[in-house]
């Protein structure tokens, strides 16, 4: 099978199981999580191009789970998690690490982050290193094994 399908049918998976436990995801934490966990990846490779945000605009509107919380609400979660990474890349990431971490009291909500994380990732079909990578560091900081979810 190749890479491609690889991660499109992983994304497809998480979507699923994301989607059963839609009614579970309700909380501020998990909103800011995931929404903080969008503006990691689509950071990863230190530049924000317009296809990456619109990526998440996308999943903003489109995600039933998302749907829980009203989309210009998350959009501006969003925005300012990025803006946070664009000022100070550094800096910016550690804040939005907390902000990830906040979701691993309720390990069905971090776990839910982090396939939210992924499904960005594997958006356009190319889940690179540098966006495995802050998955990686979301799922320590969530106090997940990475293994879990094959990054």
């Amino acid at each position: 099978m190749a890479l491609w399908d690889r991660i499109k049918e992983s994304a497809q998976t998480m979507q699923t199981q994301l989607e059963a436990k839609k009614n579970d995801l309700k909380s501020g934490s998990f909103r800011d999580a995931s929404m903080a966990m969008c503006a990691l990846v689509a950071a990863a490779d230190g530049s924000i191009d317009p296809a990456e945000r619109q990526r998440v605009t996308q999943l903003i509107t489109s995600n039933d789970v998302l749907r829980n919380f009203p989309p210009a609400d998350l959009q501006r979660r969003f925005d300012e998690y990025l803006n946070k990474l664009i000022a100070d890349p550094s800096l910016g990431k550690v804040d939005v690490l907390q902000e990830v971490a906040k979701a691993k009291k309720k390990p069905a909500e971090a776990r839910a982050v982090v396939q939210i994380g992924i499904i960005i990732g594997g958006a356009d079909g190319n889940f690179d290193a540098q966006e495995r990578s802050v998955v990686r560091e979301a799922c320590l900081a969530l106090d997940l094994q990475p293994q879990e979810f094959d990054v």
